[in-house]
């Protein structure tokens, strides 16, 4: 145990009187089940498959038990919900004939991977076979299927603020992925014309550079923790700041009031993330090239990173600031580092 004032600061008590689930540090729990519902309505009523044979949409939810909530253990969040679905969808021919059908979804729950969840689509009784049957149980089960993913996403990022509140002594902190030197955050004195001058000469300078390498576990699947790292409003949530993330190869990202910035040069799903990579005190148009490689460790997810090009100065800084603000980053606001036993 800590000595008195020293350690983590979620645990320092000595200004509480009770001293007890200071800044929410111990047990915590929030109930997401009426914010669950809603969302879960939104979504699948925006459900809408198109071909030449005609338009299939969801029109009704008529079946959504069940419940959703969020615990907070000591610093990691922990997601239970498990829902019984069903929905009501609206066949439309090119000829105008309509037909009525049903989606039962019976298993959604934080037990089963979004992939793995049960869908069954079929018409309605006394309806006539159609081909829009078909076009439902395809296209309109991978847009349920994304309805679902984007439900699971939101609950652990836009339901999960001030779940965890971290302060010393008594003021948040806010989390970036390395300390900025104070003489980077003072603004220069210098004129234009001296500032230009300083900076035509620091272009194509050559610095030494290394190789990094880190490996860490999270206890969730390649699929989930790879959309982590793409996904705009995750990102957001495991960095606790605005950030800009264009999901597409070539796409740009900039995290932390931009003091990280990039570009991905590779997307491969659930395997592989290759970007170029800097922090905003590098040299002037330096990038380092970054590749997390995602392997599935029996329901687990190992990744590896490999860092080229880092300036040999920033080694030290740069692996802190990969373990401590993203790994540890991710984990606690997302629970993929908690065990329950």
């Amino acid at each position: 145990m800590a000595k008195w004032g020293e350690g983590d600061p979620r645990w320092i008590v000595e200004q509480r009187a009770d001293a007890t689930n200071v800044n929410n540090w111990h047990w915590t729990e929030r109930d997401a089940s009426n914010w669950s519902s809603e969302k879960l309505k939104t979504l699948f009523l925006a459900v809408r498959a198109e071909n030449a044979d005609g338009v299939c949409e969801v029109t009704e939810v008529s079946k959504l038990d069940g419940e959703a909530s969020i615990n907070n253990r000591k610093g990691k969040l922990i997601f239970f919900y498990e829902w019984n679905i069903k929905l009501a969808w609206t066949g439309t021919s090119s000829s105008g004939v309509k037909y009525k059908g049903y989606v039962e979804i019976p298993n959604l729950s934080d037990e089963n991977d979004v992939d793995e969840v049960e869908i069954t689509v079929s018409l309605a009784k006394d309806e006539p076979d159609t081909t829009l049957l078909a076009l439902m149980k395809q296209e309109g089960v991978k847009q349920i299927v994304s309805a679902l993913r984007t439900y699971v996403s939101t609950l652990k990022t836009e339901f999960t603020q001030g779940m965890i509140l971290p302060t010393v002594n008594g003021e948040q902190s806010d989390p970036a992925p390395c300390p900025i030197r104070k003489a980077e955050e003072r603004k220069t004195t210098q004129k234009p014309a001296a500032s230009n001058a300083l900076k035509s000469k620091s272009v194509g300078v050559k610095i030494p550079t290394c190789k990094i390498n880190l490996k860490d576990t999270f206890l969730t699947s390649p699929d989930e923790l790879y959309r982590v790292f793409i996904t705009q409003e995750m990102v957001q949530a495991f960095t606790h700041s605005p950030a800009v993330v264009e999901a597409d190869k070539g796409g740009k990202f900039q995290l932390l009031d931009g003091t990280v910035t990039g570009e991905f040069t590779e997307l491969i799903s659930e395997k592989q993330i290759a970007m170029k990579w800097r922090f905003k005190s590098w040299p002037e148009g330096h990038f380092a090239t970054i590749t997390l490689t995602f392997a599935d460790k029996f329901g687990e997810t190992e990744v590896h990173l490999e860092g080229r090009g880092i300036p040999a100065s920033e080694e030290e800084r740069t692996k802190e600031g990969w373990q401590r603000y993203y790994f540890e980053g991710i984990k606690q606001t997302f629970g993929y580092g908690a065990r329950l036993f």
